[in-house]
């Protein structure tokens, strides 16, 4: 597929936007957008630091090795071809490296020693493997999958890094996972079926299973010794659900799920019986789990807020708001910074009100 946008390949990304808050339609980017100091939100709040960095900013990974935070952009859809990785200090945010990159970036995964991490080509269907060093891309794999009438393979959204295997969410009714060996960086194996639009995926060292959520409002569970799926776990309430993103605090057994549709509230299962046990209200998009801290971090598009709850009695702790529309989250490795990518509302156009930035808040 090509790297450049028709109309009708913009009509799409709108689409999935609207379904997933993950795409977004950007304007071009300018070159001195990247080179912007440090500007906080909240002048009286030192917890938070606020950067703006570029167009189409989407999910983060942190790289110990090489101690940078890295951002995938789709950059804009509109008569841009292409996207970038952004390297930012994790501290100051600071744009540290760019890599420019012909097809646009969306999801991310890093490996579990941070010298290699994977973002999605998401329009395209495809997977790139990147060095966190240099940057560099080292590897691309197109997924393939059947094409709709359009001429368009199934886009590629979150996720999964176990083990050795790469499992990706594909976009899609119904809604399948292609699983990448790493090491031969090739397809190992599909699982079908797994429901309307593949949006979430997680891995509970709890259960040993992977859990993948969709738009339909199920949560499929599988085991990823087999790649079968085992259950399928819903609200039970007969209500209508698109579930998006996923969280999970082992220790307790609970999964944490968001729907930022319909049901504009994020609902606890208890992983044991997969029966819903709490459901907290609002608005809800990205969710982390924080166990070092017993917390957890909930990003509001809508609200334009990040939450910040006692993980134990669901009480909102602090808040922080902001101009723009928070979207992804990533929690560092020690538990003490919170980073959150910040995006632009879009016109009818696709184009974007202004470039996105990204926030770093010290969590305290």
């Amino acid at each position: 597929m090509t790297s450049f946008f028709s109309p009708h390949r913009a009509a799409l990304a709108a689409a999935v936007i609207a379904a997933f808050s993950l795409t977004a339609c950007q304007a071009p980017a300018q070159k001195t957008q990247t080179a912007a100091v440090a500007v906080a939100a909240k002048p009286t709040d030192n917890q938070l630091t606020q950067r703006v960095i570029g167009d189409g900013l989407y999910e983060l990974a942190y790289s110990p090795v090489a101690n940078a935070l890295y951002v995938a952009s789709a950059q804009s859809f509109k008569d841009v071809n292409g996207g970038m990785l952004y390297r930012l200090d994790p501290t100051t945010l600071a744009t540290k490296g760019e890599t420019h990159t012909d097809l646009k970036n969306f999801g991310m995964a890093i490996d579990s020693e941070g010298g290699v991490f994977y973002t999605t080509n998401s329009l395209d269907g495809g997977v790139s493997k990147v060095d966190a060093q240099s940057g560099k891309v080292l590897q691309r794999l197109m997924l393939g999958g059947k094409k709709d009438k359009d001429g368009d393979v199934p886009g590629a959204r979150e996720m999964l890094l176990h083990g050795n295997e790469l499992y990706v969410g594909r976009v899609a009714d119904p809604g399948f996972i292609s699983v990448v060996d790493t090491k031969t960086f090739k397809p190992k194996t599909t699982i079908k079926n797994v429901g309307k639009w593949v949006t979430g995926i997680i891995y509970s060292p709890l259960t040993e299973r992977i859990y993948a959520a969709n738009g339909a409002g199920e949560i499929a569970v599988i085991n990823p010794r087999t790649h079968k799926i085992e259950q399928r776990w819903t609200a039970g309430d007969g209500k209508e659900y698109l579930f998006l993103n996923m969280a999970e605090d082992p220790a307790t057994g609970r999964l944490f799920v968001t729907d930022d549709s319909k049901g504009k509230t994020t609902l606890v299962f208890d992983e044991h019986s997969g029966k819903v046990i709490k459901r907290i209200p609002g608005d809800a998009l990205g969710i982390k789990f924080n166990a070092k801290r017993n917390e957890i971090y909930i990003s509001q598009r809508e609200s334009k807020k990040v939450l910040q709850l006692d993980a134990t009695s669901y009480a909102v702790k602090n808040s922080w708001s902001f101009d723009t529309n928070p979207n992804s989250l990533l929690v560092s490795p020690d538990g003490e910074t919170l980073y959150v990518s910040l995006k632009q509302a879009f016109n009818k156009d696709n184009s974007t009100q202004g470039p996105d930035s990204v926030a770093r808040i010290a969590l305290k």
